[in-house]
């Protein structure tokens, strides 16, 4: 499983300003006690209490390194470990506080004195077991947190592999079935078609393995699989349009997400009309989603008569298995017959 991070980017200015806003209202409370106790140096309510907040500021995340470490280990062990952190918590805030006060009372020429550093150390001391048993607390807490995100990230790229695995048998089964038709009425063609899908399986293979790439990537594995399919039936009956400007192709997606529904308009489109049939894939941005369209345009009778595939059969169902892993409730997956075909329209969140 891999590393969580101590402090993931996204909490780093956050942590930062809670400790700034912590320190500043102390500082406020102290500043109104020193001035009613007749005080002339309004800068050392600041720096007491801002000397004691940095210093804490970095010993919790110390105290959640301590934490994490400790995950998986004994009771005892934790135990020991946190007794022999506490007390060490104790001795560095106090090192650090006074060391930074007696610094700033130094270059500012000014006498500092602290008390009996028994009393220092009992009052201090005190504050500071509490303030380490907290942050334990909260530690363990933030842990489980980030353990339980990490794991479901995981799930979720085990089942899209698993769904993209599903693509290529299924891709697959139904490219040779087309393909097998041409076998008995020309032996080169069919050759040269079982080449071009070889060289297209090794590329989907890779895409695959990269999990996600942009819309142009997509669209380059999808246009070699278009024009084997218009080597199969031909020119005059697959008629194919790519649509999609620069700013659609740079945006991201994850790897083969077309590839079934533009499969799937192959199969139950154009295998079994007799007239043409133009297939239209558009890709474009808007200022909050990638918009994808695949229309299929009929023209001409079917050769059969099969029963509707309701709502879009196997590479429909994985498709929004898919949109739903990747994306959850935020994409939207459209699919309706019309007159002369279908239409697929896709809304994908902007990452």
């Amino acid at each position: 499983m891999p590393r969580e991070p101590l402090l993931p980017r996204p909490w780093r200015l956050p942590y930062a300003l809670i400790w700034l806003g912590v320190g500043a209202s102390m500082s406020v409370a102290a500043l109104q006690d020193y001035r009613r106790g007749h005080g002339t140096r309004d800068w050392e309510p600041l720096l007491w209490e801002f000397s004691s907040v940095l210093c804490v500021a970095g010993l919790a995340l110390a105290v959640h390194a301590l934490t994490g470490w400790l995950r998986g280990r004994s009771r005892g062990q934790q135990w020991a470990a946190h007794a022999a952190g506490a007390l060490g918590y104790v001795v560095l805030h106090v090192l650090g506080m006074f060391g930074l006060r007696f610094a700033v009372y130094g270059l500012a020429g000014v006498g500092y004195e602290p008390g009996p550093w028994s009393t220092v150390l009992v009052y201090e001391g005190g504050k500071d077991l509490v303030a380490y048993a907290s942050f334990v607390m909260i530690s363990r807490g933030v842990w489980s947190m980030q353990r339980n995100a990490l794991l479901e990230r995981e799930l979720a790229a085990a089942r899209l592999a698993r769904l993209a695995d599903q693509v290529q048998p299924h891709f697959l089964f139904n490219t040779l079935n087309l393909v097998s038709s041409v076998m008995y009425e020309d032996v080169a063609k069919a050759d040269r078609l079982l080449c071009q899908l070889a060289d297209l399986l090794r590329q989907t293979l890779a895409a695959q393995q990269r999990g996600e790439h942009t819309v142009g990537e997509e669209l380059a594995l999808i246009e070699p699989f278009l024009a084997l399919m218009q080597s199969r039936f031909g020119e005059e009956r697959l008629r194919v349009q790519v649509q999609a400007d620069a700013a659609a192709r740079a945006c991201r997606l994850p790897a083969l997400l077309l590839l079934s529904p533009v499969e799937n308009a192959i199969k139950h489109d154009v295998a079994r009309h007799r007239g043409p049939v133009v297939l239209t894939l558009q890709a474009t941005r808007t200022a909050r989603a990638l918009c994808i369209d695949v229309v299929s345009d009929c023209q001409g009778p079917q050769q059969a008569d099969p029963a509707p595939v309701s709502g879009g059969g196997f590479g429909m169902s994985n498709l929004r298995e898919r949109l739903a892993t990747s994306y959850g409730g935020q994409a939207l997956c459209r699919f309706e017959a019309t007159a002369q075909g279908a239409r697929l329209h896709l809304e994908l969140p902007l990452s």
